[in-house]
């Protein structure tokens, strides 16, 4: 089965989010054959900070980019999602 290599970048609605909710929130909003490779809390500027996380994706399944996607979107407290890289395994 082919697989895929993504890493996404979760920004908050504002610097008092709790971040660590956030990346908490991230293993049960993903579709089956997604599983995550490292989750890290980082920081942008003035105090914002964002979610690293890096997935593990199982490709048989066209639409999970976007289930992906609309799931980390879900998220309380997540204002932007931005994939920043993506390979093939």
């Amino acid at each position: 089965m082919p697989q895929i290599v993504a890493g996404y970048e979760l920004f908050p609605t504002g610097t008092e989010v709790d971040m660590d909710a956030v990346a908490d929130a991230i293993p049960g909003i993903l579709p089956a054959g997604v599983s995550i490779t490292e989750c890290s809390i980082k920081p942008v500027a003035f105090g914002l900070m964002k979610v690293s996380v890096g997935l593990l994706i199982d490709d048989s399944d066209e639409n999970v980019g976007s289930k992906i996607e609309e799931g980390l979107r879900s998220i309380a407290n997540v204002e932007n999602v931005e994939c920043v890289s993506m390979t093939n395994l």
